[in-house]
């Protein structure tokens, strides 16, 4: 009873928030979903072949251009790197999983979402199965896959206290799952999630974009290099690094 009335404070909080202080960044992550174009990449001579699945983050909404985006940096540094990209702004881990049915094979899955999960408040176990099913397919048409969940959505600047601070335990709650996932389906997992004291979203605000929702061309770099550092993703790309003869 206490948790529900907790959930329906929470829950009026972040409505007022949402109508009140942060109603011009909601317009600005509205009218950058809008622009938003997920970077496809169909080299002649594709040396591999990645799918990218996944919500607004695999778009690259935020970024300047789909170049600037991670999918963007991935075609820019592997020129011989065929990348479907599926993702969809809006998309929580059911929408992934139907992203991934009608989808081939590839030789690499990069699935990026999980934010949309925590800001609509997902029951834990309706997340734990979404997960799952999405993690299941990713598999079935890839030898290796990436899942790479949005980092601390409570340290977004988009969200004020309370609101911050469910947002921030849902986010560790979504890492928790993921990581579990991952680890069962034998898929890499790359932990984004920071506390605020250890977050460079915290740290340098250039990272976040002016919706103060979604990655910046800079917060996107950084991303990338997280990828790189937490994944043999660079040595799995060498063949597609560089261009055909």
């Amino acid at each position: 009873m206490r948790s529900r009335l907790l959930l329906t404070v929470i829950a009026g909080a972040a409505a007022l928030a949402l109508a009140g202080c942060t109603a011009w960044r909601l317009g600005q992550a509205r009218a950058m979903a809008h622009k938003s174009v997920p970077l496809q990449h169909t080299p002649d001579h594709a040396a591999l072949r990645m799918l990218v699945v996944g919500d607004s983050t695999g778009v690259g909404t935020g970024a300047s251009a789909p170049e600037a985006s991670l999918p963007g940096l991935l075609a820019r540094d592997h020129p011989r790197l065929w990348i479907e990209n599926r993702a969809q702004d809006g998309a929580t881990f059911a929408r992934v999983a139907g992203q991934l049915e009608r989808a081939g094979q590839f030789d690499i899955v990069l699935l990026m979402a999980g934010g949309n999960d925590v800001i609509r408040l997902r029951s834990p176990q309706d997340l734990r199965d979404d997960v799952e099913r999405a993690l299941a397919l990713a598999t079935e048409r890839a030898g290796h896959v990436i899942v790479m969940p949005a980092g601390n959505v409570g340290n977004a600047p988009f969200f004020f206290p309370p609101v911050s601070w469910e947002m921030t335990r849902r986010s560790r709650a979504l890492h928790r799952i993921v990581r579990e996932a991952a680890a069962r389906h034998g898929a890499t997992y790359v932990d984004l999630f920071r506390e605020r004291d250890d977050d460079p979203f915290v740290r340098q605000p250039g990272l976040n974009a002016r919706d103060g929702l979604h990655p910046s061309d800079a917060g996107y770099r950084e991303w990338y290099a997280t990828l790189m550092a937490q994944s043999t993703l660079g040595d799995r790309l060498a063949p597609a690094r560089n261009p055909a003869p």
